[in-house]
């Protein structure tokens, strides 16, 4: 028994202290035992000791296994949208995603707050970014990063031609123990107003923070809290996961052989799913499964596409053909 593992985490280091008492007893009625006029109490002392043991051990375990399973499916992420090819039908699909994801949270009863909002011209969002916490929230999500693609005719099409925009979601998930100590000297720090919609200050001191990793040339911004304190702690929070996730993307690729076979591979820049809006129906690529009812799945319920992909479950749809 690795009593060490008990002792060093705080969750049951208070169950820990009890078992050691337990032990430090046992190891007194063992001794005991060896009177032979004491042997037979010490025995049933014995007995009733090693099951108190067997219960903490017990409980202290699943304590842990549950604190394991929360370190690889984490209850917080960072969700991030960014428009990508198609202008300001990107940016409008880009907000269409923002809906749908922040409204099936809701569902789920998980705390959504706005990180930061870059809007467009047409009020779609050129890039967003949410901080959701709830049970299950990685688990859930977490085979949604990746281009997403939508097939729709413009309101402002006149020709009535099919136009194609794409947007890319990245699912962020922020644990509790990273391996990675982030350098402050490798970090360049940006301060601004924070803007309110249509570019008005909603703030006339500089609160929003923008965090930038020089080595990676990756960067966070915070705008959402009040003080600037806060948004700098939240950024380099967010920023410190997104390097933890890089270096476990690179080791992956490292070292898995089949990683192309698998639905969730990380990766920003792979196409993983269509939204068709004239023949009403979405198409995974990755699983060549379809569901239909566009609207309501954009209104939040998204329930069968997360189970599906949460079983792995391979199909075909016979209506998929031509969305390469």
């Amino acid at each position: 028994m690795d009593l060490n593992k008990y002792t060093s985490n705080v969750k049951t280091s208070y169950l820990a202290q009890s078992l050691q008492e337990l032990l430090k007893q046992e190891e007194e009625l063992v001794a005991l035992s060896a009177d032979e006029s004491m042997k037979e109490m010490a025995q049933a002392d014995l007995l009733n000791i090693a099951s108190q043991k067997e219960a903490l051990i017990t409980q202290m375990d699943e304590i842990l296994a549950v604190e394991e399973k929360e370190e690889e499916f984490p209850n917080e992420i960072v969700l991030e949208i960014r428009a990508g090819v198609g202008g300001e039908e990107a940016a409008l699909f880009a907000e269409k995603l923002a809906i749908m994801y922040t409204r099936y949270a809701e569902r789920r009863s998980w705390a959504v707050s706005t990180l930061d909002i870059s809007e467009s011209a047409l009020g779609g969002y050129k890039d967003v970014s949410y901080e959701i916490r709830g049970k299950g929230v990685y688990e859930a999500l977490r085979f949604e990063t990746g281009v997403h693609r939508i097939q729709r005719i413009p309101a402002t099409e006149k020709s009535g031609r099919v136009h194609t925009s794409t947007a890319s979601v990245a699912i962020l998930p922020i644990r509790k123990k990273v391996s990675f100590q982030l350098d402050m000297k490798d970090v360049e720090i940006e301060t601004s107003r924070s803007g309110g919609k249509g570019g008005q200050n909603v703030n006339k001191v500089e609160t929003a923070v923008r965090v930038i990793h020089i080595p990676t040339g990756l960067d966070v911004r915070s705008t959402n809290q009040r003080s600037q304190l806060t948004n700098k702690e939240k950024a380099l929070e967010i920023l410190t996961a997104k390097i933890q996730l890089l270096k476990e993307q690179e080791d992956h690729k490292k070292f898995s052989d089949n990683r192309n076979d698998q639905i969730g591979s990380g990766d920003r820049s792979e196409k993983i799913r269509t939204y068709n809006i004239l023949q009403d129906r979405i198409t995974d690529h990755r699983i060549k499964e379809s569901w239909h009812n566009i609207e309501t799945i954009f209104a939040g319920d998204l329930d069968d596409i997360i189970e599906v992909l949460s079983n792995g479950k391979q199909g075909t749809d016979e209506g998929e053909g031509g969305e390469e």
